[in-house]
C-alpha cells in the first residue's frame, strides 16, 4: 500500500512537472540575435595599403629581380651579405635588392668594436663582426639573407668563423626558394 502511494505521488508530481515545461516552451520564444552595430571605424577601405612591406618577402612571394644568367653575384636575392677583408679590418655589409647602399654594415673600423679588439684583422675580429651583424640583423627583422662566397675563399679559418658566428647569432644564410601562386 504504502510503495503505490509513493508511486502514485511520484508520478503527479512528474506530470506537473512536465505540464509546466510544456507551457513554458509554447509561451516562451527564444531571443532573437542583435542586429550589429556599424561604426566609421569599422568601414572597410576599398584601397588595401600593405603596412608591412616585408610581408611579401618574409612568405617568400615577393618578386626577385632575376638580373642577367651570365652576371655574378646572381641578382635573385632579397637580401645579400658582402664580406670583405682588407689589409687592416674587416668590414660586412647586407645589401637589400633593389639598393646599392648597405642596409646594415659591421667594421672593425667602429671604435666600440675595435677597442675590444687585440687585432682589427684576426679570426676573433671575423667573430666579434659575425655576432654583432647577426644582431643587427634580427633587431632590424632580417633573418634570411644570401651569402655566397667564392669557393676558394670560403674555405679560410676567418670566413668560416663569421660564417658559424652569423649562424649561431640566429641568421639563416640562404633564402626560402620563391613560392609562385
Amino acid at each position: 500500500c504504502r510503495y503505490q502511494a509513493l508511486q502514485t505521488d511520484h508520478l503527479f508530481v512528474s506530470h506537473t512537472d512536465l505540464m509546466a515545461l510544456e507551457n513554458a516552451r509554447k509561451y516562451g520564444q527564444t531571443a532573437s540575435e542583435p542586429e550589429p552595430v556599424i561604426s566609421d571605424n569599422e568601414a572597410i577601405n576599398k584601397t588595401f595599403v600593405n603596412r608591412n612591406p616585408r610581408n611579401l618577402e618574409q612568405m617568400a612571394l615577393a618578386v626577385k629581380d632575376r638580373g642577367w644568367a651570365t652576371v655574378w653575384p646572381s641578382r635573385q636575392y632579397y637580401h645579400r651579405l658582402v664580406f670583405k677583408r682588407t689589409q687592416h679590418h674587416i668590414t660586412a655589409e647586407v645589401y637589400s635588392s633593389d639598393s646599392i647602399d648597405p642596409v646594415l654594415s659591421c667594421s672593425t673600423k667602429e671604435w666600440a668594436l675595435k677597442r675590444e679588439l687585440g687585432s682589427t684583422r684576426s679570426v676573433a675580429a671575423c667573430r666579434a663582426v659575425g655576432e654583432v651583424l647577426a644582431q643587427r640583423c634580427r633587431e632590424a627583422g632580417i633573418t634570411r639573407i644570401v651569402y655566397r662566397e667564392v669557393p676558394w675563399m670560403f674555405r679560410s679559418e676567418s670566413n668560416q668563423t663569421f660564417w658559424t658566428a652569423m649562424k649561431e647569432g640566429g641568421v639563416m644564410l640562404s633564402e626560402p626558394r620563391r613560392k609562385f601562386i
